[in-house]
């Protein structure tokens, strides 16, 4: 059965991004120790959510690209955004669940996945929606930052379904809930 899964980097302080939403500190590290990882997990992946400050991030970073071609993608947001031509971008606003529901028809039989942000996840962690949390911890503390994921409640246990350690000290922690 497909899955919704929030796939993320973080620090070991738990921060996904500083203060001012500024990724350099992960990007230092480069993609390339990554990618064959990152292209596994991406094929199994049928539709995307995201907030719309990681959507005008991608959008502000690659103007001229889209990196998730035709994959669907529900960019959540109230505003009057713009989508980029030859994409699968849709904005949708409401409730978790109904979002998901859309998600999930987009999906098909392919996973679901919680782009972000940390408050994005949090929304769907709180409305117990997500299935597994693929967290990339980085070896870099930031001190402060948008947090990884933001519950107002506690999500319940969770438990470890895999690991993976990449060169350069990162380390993937994989996480089902019970």
């Amino acid at each position: 059965m497909p899955k919704v899964i929030y796939y993320v980097a973080s620090s070991l302080d738990g921060f996904i991004a500083t203060e001012g939403n500024s990724l350099d500190w992960l990007l230092d590290f480069g993609f390339a120790a990554f990618q064959d990882h990152y292209e596994q997990f991406i094929s199994g992946v049928g539709a995307l959510i995201m907030g719309s400050q990681t959507y005008e991030w991608i959008r502000r970073e690659q103007p001229d690209t889209w990196d998730y071609g035709e994959l669907p993608c529900l960019v959540l947001t109230r505003r009057d955004l713009q989508a980029p031509p030859g994409t699968g971008v849709r904005f949708a606003a409401g409730d978790p669940g109904q979002i998901l529901e859309q998600a999930r028809a987009l999906a098909g039989d392919r996973n679901v996945w919680v782009v972000g942000g940390g408050d994005v996840a949090a929304q769907f962690a709180d409305a117990g929606l997500l299935d597994e949390l693929w967290v990339t911890y980085m070896p870099v503390a930031l001190g402060s930052g948008r947090r990884l994921l933001p519950v107002t409640a506690p999500t319940g246990r969770m438990h470890l379904i895999g690991t993976t350690s990449f060169n350069g000290g990162a380390a993937e922690l994989r996480f089902a809930r019970e």
